[in-house]
């Protein structure tokens, strides 16, 4: 077992510090989830309040193939705000572990 003091991030018996690294799998499946259910939630807000001065359509610049009120719009909005999630947690992820790795040695 071993133990890891984290105040200083160094383990038990070894003064050599560990890296606080991202996992890049669950902060993409947490992303992905995240803006998914943004996504949808921001349909739903355009079906329940039309009303609102909320522009819809900016979503179309992030979605390509996005059309308000659409099955298929619908259908590519959510693949492509999941695919925007892991996207962005494989870039920030792998940029923040290369410069935590690099600070630490």
């Amino acid at each position: 077992m071993v133990v890891v003091n984290m105040s200083t991030g160094s383990q038990a018996g070894n003064q050599t510090p560990t890296v606080p690294t991202i996992p890049i799998a669950t902060l993409g499946m947490s992303l992905s989830l995240f803006l998914a259910l943004s996504f949808v939630l921001c349909v739903l807000g355009y079906l329940i309040l039309p009303g609102l001065p909320v522009k819809h359509e900016a979503l179309a610049i992030f979605l390509p193939g996005f059309e308000l009120l659409t099955w298929q719009g619908f259908a590519i909005g959510l693949v492509e705000s999941y695919a925007w999630g892991w996207y962005i947690a494989l870039v920030l992820g792998a940029i923040y572990n290369f410069f935590a790795r690099r600070r630490m040695s």
